[in-house]
């Protein structure tokens, strides 16, 4: 009788609408319940650690419909992805340090890789303090472009790395003629393994930014 005073004769599409909403609760503790299990499992576990634990939160937020917070202060140090940041800036400012200490020689591809890594660096720098000052408040176009600008300093990186490499390895034919070389043949070396592990950072930093994009 209350729900025909409230609704009229639409008794049947109230019923159906509570009951979805039931069905709704019950997949939504199935799920959870499941996390917990998966939970349990890792604990007892030797893969279990803090990046497994992280991303089993995401899939489950996502599963659940819950939907997360960007970070801010200095939860970015303890939240992932966002703890890459400081990695993304140490890496990337190692690339650009090696390189300019080797009198950017040659000048083609390496000045492409001072561009790069000096853009990435000073940009990074610059996300990474606002999200530490909360400017992003919790919006989803701030979760779609850091997903976006993760994306494409992967893709710079990642063209910058590669002629890196390969000017490294013409110039250990040089190295073996002249030994004046060795030492900025050495910087080279070592700034084409920081510039992969930067452009590795980028990638995993894009790929759960992705994930928890998709969440909002």
């Amino acid at each position: 009788m209350v729900m025909e005073r409230f609704h009229g004769e639409d008794v049947d599409g109230l019923s159906y609408s509570v009951t979805d909403y039931i069905r709704s609760c019950e997949e939504r503790i199935v799920s959870t319940k499941k996390f917990v299990k998966l939970l349990l499992f890792l604990k007892e576990s030797s893969f279990c650690d803090f990046f497994t634990a992280r991303l089993c939160v995401i899939i489950m937020d996502m599963d659940t419909g819950y939907r997360p917070r960007l970070p801010s202060g200095g939860a970015i140090f303890v939240t992932l992805p966002d703890m890459f940041y400081v990695l993304e800036i140490i890496f990337g400012g190692l690339v650009w340090t090696l390189v300019a200490s080797t009198f950017i020689e040659p000048h083609n591809p390496q000045a492409w890789v001072m561009t790069v890594s000096l853009f990435c660096f000073c940009t990074t720098l610059i996300w990474m303090f606002i999200f530490a000052c909360g400017t992003h408040n919790n919006s989803r176009g701030w979760a779609a472009a850091d997903v976006f600008y993760h994306f494409v300093a992967t893709v710079l990186y990642l063209s910058a790395a590669v002629p890196l490499a390969k000017v490294t390895i013409d110039m250990g034919d040089i190295v073996s003629r002249n030994t004046t070389q060795d030492k900025y043949y050495k910087m080279d070396i070592s700034a084409s393994v920081f510039a992969y592990i930067a452009t590795l950072l980028y990638f995993v930093h894009a790929v759960f930014s992705a994930v928890r994009w998709k969440t909002f």
